[in-house]
């Protein structure tokens, strides 16, 4: 009896503090009429995160005019309500706990209410009758802080990128702690930012340890929403069911080498939900409960007086089932989250360490406008080798390229690689080094050769001064069984340090203005760029055909990545096979392709990585690459500006696609291809809608005369264009 009264005034205390605390917000109001919504993808100003009360003081609000989520906060605390204000759409049907912990092998939820019978859809008439478990996490206190950056980001001052600004909003963290005696002094804050300008919202939690004991932190589910099914499903499993629509997860922990974002999410579960008995579903089988949380682990040991961070999971809300608008929303959140990824330097692929040609390849990216040189594969860089005169060898090529305004990179192997059997990830079936990893063989991180790595990469820059990091075959994932590496303690946390381990690196490389090249998506932790998808053995093939593919790739890999974010490859020497047909070199023998490729990677805003010992051979050559880098430089901002794709390339028509944003001078660009050996002439229709344009638009073909074009009610323009034989054209917006 007196532990029950005990329980009952602390929560009261609680509840008290939340009610007298709660009474200084702004009461919420829906400002915006249905029918008069700005469209944040055109014009996202005034949309900023706020938090808000209800009129009676019992739901504390998060809101920036573009989301709503919407807390109670007694008798314990409970997401009740989560609004794409966008087309009013509600994402929940039925309360769910905060957050679901592990700790030391029993299972704890944090927040939630109990007692919903009807889990098809929540009244909020029915969350008085709600109670509160003291077998859970119990509410305690919030509080308000502004975003602040997860990465400290160093932009490099020539460097060019198209936003600088890190992401602004609010952030709404709330506290809990257990009565129960095991959890005595562990503290758990749910955290919720809120962005401003953009229907996105972070939600992490972090742990504290106030005991005197060490815990075991078994597994983290650090978001679940009992969500509403995206179709009506009445036999079937899963897999075969499409999953809720409305909402984009996306959290920083992904890897598998994939080149694209749900393939390398490791993170996102849409699970059944049997509680859920009015589905229509007959074995309750329907996907519709969003958990988050990592494939294995953490299974970290949490010290006194430490803190244990959760994954960060980015909730994106969607109104539309169009790819392209779903896609810019996408690329919207990596511009907001990571501002590093618009970074895009010119930059060349060398194949040599050897002075005389560096300082050749720097003297001509100098003359030609290209900004940075990597020492690529196979051009001798060993960055694990920190001897004094590699040192000197290295810094003194980086010191040659600044003198004359070249940024320089390297470039190192990680992964496919084997150290030895003291090294490697240890197979947890056979306690072994065998080959199990995802590239065969790979080095454990978290072993002494891969803390060692890890260390002399940061000493390698840091005393050559390079300004950028290719690091090929990033941590993939990969478990280790293994008891003696230092990085883990075992298999239960191997994943989640060797994961941290990587981070950290990438961490390290954005603060300190080192810009990174990785083919893994680990763009929410400081990388810059990642492959836009392309298969290597294709470079072999004639050059004709690999115009076709590099088009092909360029359409494919642009509806979730902008263009700053990947990197395609020309291969000017041999690279692969393919012999005479495949190659460009001697360059000024195929000025035409040389052109072509140039034209398709920078007309998308894409840079390749162009591969070899010289951007030019002849003065010819040399005025060529001047004048596609020239003409790049001017339209820049606009050919770094997100892409609606028009037509995919298939060798026998047209093809294309329009860059567009309604904040540049250029309102749009269309790259418009003809791969056919006569010229053709074509109407084609111009969706200009996310130029921002309503009314009027002015379009000119290349540098050619103004025509001004009335825009259609569904924000088309036709136009007719007439494309050379196997080349291109552009069309200017404004």
């Amino acid at each position: 009896m007196r532990k029950i009264v005990a329980f009952l005034l602390l929560f009261q205390a609680g509840s008290l503090f939340a009610q007298d605390q709660i009474s200084t917000l702004p009461i919420w109001k829906k400002i915006e009429e249905p029918g008069k919504k700005q469209d944040w993808l055109i014009n996202s100003s005034g949309k900023n995160a706020q938090v808000y009360r209800s009129i009676n003081n019992k739901d504390i609000i998060l809101s920036n005019g573009l989301i709503k989520r919407s807390f109670r906060l007694q008798p314990n605390l409970a997401c009740t309500d989560f609004i794409n204000l966008s087309n009013d759409q509600q994402l929940i049907r039925a309360v769910s706990p905060e957050a679901r912990l592990t700790i030391d092998g029993k299972t704890y939820q944090v927040g939630g209410l109990h007692g919903q019978k009807q889990k098809a859809y929540l009244l909020n008439n029915w969350l008085d009758e709600l109670t509160a478990s003291n077998a859970d996490f119990l509410y305690k206190s919030y509080k308000i802080n502004p975003v602040t950056p997860v990465v400290n980001w160093k932009p490099a001052a020539n460097e060019w990128a198209s936003n600088r600004k890190q992401p602004t909003g609010k952030m709404l963290t709330f506290s809990f702690e257990s009565d129960l005696v095991a959890l005595k002094g562990v503290i758990v804050n749910i955290n919720y930012e809120l962005y401003d300008g953009a229907p996105l919202i972070c939600k992490w939690l972090s742990i504290e340890n106030k005991s005197k004991k060490t815990l075991k932190i078994n597994k983290v589910i650090n978001e679940v929403i009992a969500a509403h099914e995206e179709e009506s499903t009445v036999d079937g499993n899963p897999a075969e069911m499409k999953t809720p629509h409305g909402i984009y997860i996306e959290s920083n922990y992904a890897f598998n080498n994939s080149m694209n974002a749900r393939l390398s999410d490791q993170t996102t579960h849409w699970n059944i939900d049997s509680a859920y008995t009015s589905q229509v579903n007959y074995s309750y089988k329907a996907p519709c409960l969003l958990e988050v949380y990592p494939p294995i682990g953490p299974g970290v040991e949490l010290a006194p007086e430490k803190t244990f961070n959760s994954i960060r999971t980015n909730e994106l809300l969607l109104d539309s089932y169009d790819r392209d608008r779903n896609g810019l929303a996408q690329r919207m959140m990596y511009r907001k989250l990571a501002p590093w990824s618009t970074e895009n330097p010119i930059f060349m692929h060398l194949i040599s360490i050897d002075p005389a040609v560096v300082r050749k390849a720097v003297d001509q990216c100098a003359e030609t406008g290209y900004e940075a040189i990597i020492l690529s594969f196979a051009s001798g860089l060993e960055m694990e080798d920190l001897s004094a005169e590699n040192i000197a060898r290295i810094k003194g090529l980086v010191d040659y390229a600044h003198s004359k305004g070249i940024l320089m990179g390297g470039y190192s192997l990680f992964s496919s690689r084997r150290i030895n059997d003291d090294e490697d990830v240890i197979d947890p079936k056979t306690g072994k080094a065998d080959v199990h990893a995802q590239f065969a063989h790979a080095p454990c991180l978290g072993s002494n050769w891969g803390l060692a790595y890890l260390a002399k990469i940061k000493e390698f820059i840091k005393k050559t001064g390079l300004d950028i990091f290719e690091n090929d075959g990033p941590y993939p994932g990969d478990v280790c069984a293994s008891v003696k590496h230092p990085g883990h303690k075992g298999l239960d946390d191997s994943q989640w340090a060797q994961m941290e381990l990587q981070k950290e690196l990438y961490h390290w490389c954005n603060e300190n203005g080192v810009y990174v090249n990785a083919p893994d998506w680990y763009f929410l932790d400081g990388t810059n760029k990642i492959a836009l998808g392309y298969r290597e053995a294709n470079f072999s093939l004639p050059r004709a055909q690999q115009v076709i593919l590099n088009r092909q790739n360029i359409y494919d890999g642009t509806w979730e990545k902008t263009p700053a974010m990947s990197w395609g490859f020309v291969p000017l020497t041999q690279y692969q096979g393919g012999g005479a047909a495949a190659t460009l070199e001697p360059l000024s023998e195929h000025l035409d392709s040389y052109q072509q490729l140039m034209m398709q990677y920078y007309g998308s805003g894409i840079q390749a990585c162009y591969r070899g010992p010289r951007l030019y051979d002849t003065e010819v050559t040399k005025k060529l690459v001047i004048r596609v880098i020239n003409w790049y430089k001017k339209y820049r901002t606009i050919l770094n500006s997100d892409i609606v794709h028009l037509r995919r390339a298939d060798g026998i028509d047209w093809d294309g696609i329009l860059h567009v944003n309604p904040s540049s001078k250029e309102k749009g660009l269309a790259m418009l291809y003809n791969p056919s050996a006569e010229k053709i002439t074509r109407k084609i229709v111009l969706p200009v809608y996310y130029t921002g344009l309503t009314n009027q638009v002015n379009i000119r073909e290349k540098e050619g005369k103004t025509v001004s074009y009335h825009i259609d009610r569904d924000y088309t323009v036709s136009y007719e264009v007439t494309i050379p034989a196997n080349s291109y054209t552009w069309l200017v917006m404004e």
